[in-house]
């Protein structure tokens, strides 16, 4: 499969794609529910230390966040809407 074909496969409309990106913001904070908290209760009653102080807490935030939110899985989201789509339209 060419490149550009698979391009136009997974192409979805702007709106769409804003909606996938919402829903997969939302799974990764649903998942990353420990390390919010843990980020939250460090960075309580801090203002610029929170900088340096939750370090350790922002990094693993971080690194849990983007296991769900990065371009192949909003790729995969797209691809999986375009079967449900596809499916709906035969």
């Amino acid at each position: 499969m060419g490149y550009v074909q698979e391009a136009r496969e997974n192409h979805v409309k702007k709106k769409v794609e804003e909606a996938l990106r919402s829903k997969m913001k939302q799974k990764a904070l649903k998942e990353c529910n420990q390390y919010t908290a843990r980020y939250a209760e460090c960075a309580a009653g801090r203002t610029i230390s929170v900088v340096w102080q939750c370090r350790k807490q922002a990094k693993e935030l971080n690194e849990c966040l983007h296991q769900f939110t990065n371009d192949s899985v909003l790729e995969e989201m797209k691809k999986e809407y375009m079967l449900q789509h596809n499916k709906k339209g035969l």
